[in-house]
């Protein structure tokens, strides 16, 4: 599958596609339904140079610590980073859209995540 951007202006176009920019190079797929109780994972893996750093979003605000909500991260050489994202255990709460953003001083790269949660009735 091939991407084709086009933007405005010369100097975004620098900005974006700059060779050592921060791109995800692999993610999670884009639509997860999970069962209340159980944990969510998203993965995330991107590279550059400078290596980037990986931040999470849930509905356009960060994510930050609490104590459902874990974040593992594994350098790879230098310009490369894999981040894995885990809640556990899920509530009603936890639906909805979750981003990984990469970033380094070049670019920045979004891969969006879209979760709801099922009930199982018996």
């Amino acid at each position: 599958m091939t991407i084709i951007i086009r933007h405005r202006n010369p100097a975004s176009a620098h900005y974006y596609e700059h060779k050592d920019g921060a791109r995800i190079i692999k993610a999670s797929h884009f639509e997860l339904d999970y069962m209340l109780g159980r944990k969510i994972t998203f993965f995330c893996m991107a590279q550059g140079l400078p290596r980037p750093e990986i931040t999470w979003f849930k509905d356009g605000i960060e994510l930050y610590a609490h104590k459902f909500f874990q974040v593992h991260e594994w350098p790879i050489g230098n310009d490369t980073l894999k981040s894995k994202m885990e809640i556990d255990p899920t509530t009603q709460k936890d639906a909805g859209y979750y981003e990984c953003q990469a970033n380094n001083k070049y670019a920045i790269d979004i891969r969006g995540f879209r979760t709801d949660y099922v009930m199982i009735t018996y």
